[in-house]
């Protein structure tokens, strides 16, 4: 199951800090937007910087400010994509111009979310402001400020979890098919397969946006931890008996709305799934997920082979203290690892390799939290590393993400606090076949 870069448990990671020509090419931007913003001022084509600095300043009960924000969403609705970036460079500016954190920039955004639709309105004005970060200077404390109040706002226990079934609004089927993140929804057939009797799909909505449905959860039932995502997708396969399913397999997780990006939704997301399953299907024993590992390729790939040689080793002593000649690295262990994905038969040695690497990457962490995103999501929702999956999603998107590797997140209820506490001491809680192989 995926919980993409859109979904984490806490504060994201730190964004690297950009090359030196990159930034002189933002500051560049910055220049010459804050010059067009200076022109349109004049002219009047834009609020007035005095007009924008009000919507800061004035109090939350202030029937003017409230009138003039209203005007400044409704004209940034209606705006086309270069005025918006002017209206957002004014934002920026003018929060700017503040010192410390004397609470501006979050009046500013409580005052917008008081008018009609104003946290749909937020939603979408901070999808621009992420859009556009390396283009407008100081943007980065307006969504500092607004990012806090849409994690307040979008609690995962102000949720409200709502079933889909083939008889759902065709509305919400459509919305289904297109924000589908993990893994493509083909045809309807494969659509129906999904929301089949046999299966569950829940999606989550905000009472204040009660159409829009913020993120879907798909889950699948099974006798044991699945292992195959093409298996547990195949819409040809026979229908689970549920009284007989002990399993509950998680296969995917998919955010529906750019603005909420890196918002957490509190943790445990998935335990009232869990409790909504349990509720329905008592005869549950187990949870877990079938998930990819989007970063890992990636990361491999930018590996010497002295640092894949360190982590395959299982002489670890050995491996540092000599260099072999003609070790791979690890763009060439990407493409071993990918063929033998799609071989009939893999050498033990080249599985306890992709086993071994996989480990490593998804314990590594950065700024206090795991590398992965996917990782990131499930143990910061009190899940442990369970399993990983050989050959699980030969797609071409499984091939290019994870060299075709998936893993397990187990969810045990009586552990979900105690796996938190030690993610939060920079140790993800892992299984002893995964500690085994690590």
């Amino acid at each position: 199951m995926n919980a993409p870069a859109n979904l984490a448990p806490a504060r994201g990671a730190r964004t690297p800090e950009p090359e030196s020509d990159t930034v002189e090419s933002a500051a560049n931007e910055a220049g010459s937007l804050i010059t067009r913003l200076g022109r349109l001022w004049e002219r009047g084509r834009l609020p007035s910087e005095s007009e924008v600095r009000r919507l800061f300043e004035a109090r939350l009960t202030d029937v003017a400010a409230n009138k003039l924000a209203r005007r400044w969403c409704e004209q940034y609705g209606a705006a086309d994509g270069k005025d918006r970036r002017l209206m957002l460079a004014a934002l920026a500016q003018v929060r700017g111009s503040f010192a410390g954190e004397a609470g501006e920039g979050v009046r500013l955004f409580k005052r917008f979310n008081a008018q009609p639709l104003g946290l749909r309105f937020l939603v979408e004005l901070r999808a621009d402001m992420l859009r556009w970060r390396k283009q407008v200077a100081g943007i980065q404390a307006l969504d500092k400020d607004l990012e806090g109040l849409l994690s307040a706002w979008f609690d995962v226990g102000l949720l409200e979890l709502r079933p889909l079934t083939w008889d759902s609004p065709a509305s919400l089927l459509e919305k289904l098919i297109i924000y589908e993140a993990v893994h493509e929804i083909k045809s309807w057939d494969d659509l129906r397969h999904r929301v089949a009797p046999d299966r569950r799909c829940y999606a989550y909505f905000h009472p204040q946006m009660p159409g829009v449905p913020l993120i879907f959860v798909e889950v699948a039932f099974a006798s044991q931890m699945a292992d195959n995502v093409q298996v547990l997708l195949d819409s040809d396969a026979p229908s689970q008996d549920l009284d007989k399913a002990r399993w509950a397999i998680f296969y995917s997780i998919s955010n529906t709305q750019p603005g909420l990006k890196g918002i957490s939704f509190g943790n445990f997301l998935l335990k009232r799934v869990v409790e909504q399953l349990l509720e329905e299907l008592p005869k549950l024993k187990s949870f877990a997920t079938l998930s990819p590992i989007p970063g890992f390729a990636d990361w491999l790939g930018k590996l010497d082979a002295d640092a894949v040689e360190a982590i395959v080793r299982e002489d670890k002593a050995r491996a540092k203290a000599r260099k072999r000649a003609g070790v791979p690295d690890g763009q060439r262990w990407v493409a071993r690892l990918a063929r033998a994905a799609q071989a009939k038969k893999t050498p033990d040695v080249v599985k306890r390799a992709a086993f071994r690497l996989a480990a490593h990457y998804l314990q590594s962490m950065k700024n206090g939290l795991p590398v992965d995103a996917v990782a990131r999501f499930h143990l910061g929702n009190g899940a442990r590393i369970e399993r990983l999956n050989w050959a699980a999603d030969t797609s071409a998107k499984g091939l290019k993400q994870s060299c075709a590797l998936m893993v397990n997140y187990l969810y045990d209820l009586d552990e979900l606090d105690d796996n938190l506490a030690r993610l939060h001491d920079g140790k993800p809680q892992v299984s002893r076949s995964v500690g085994r192989v690590a």
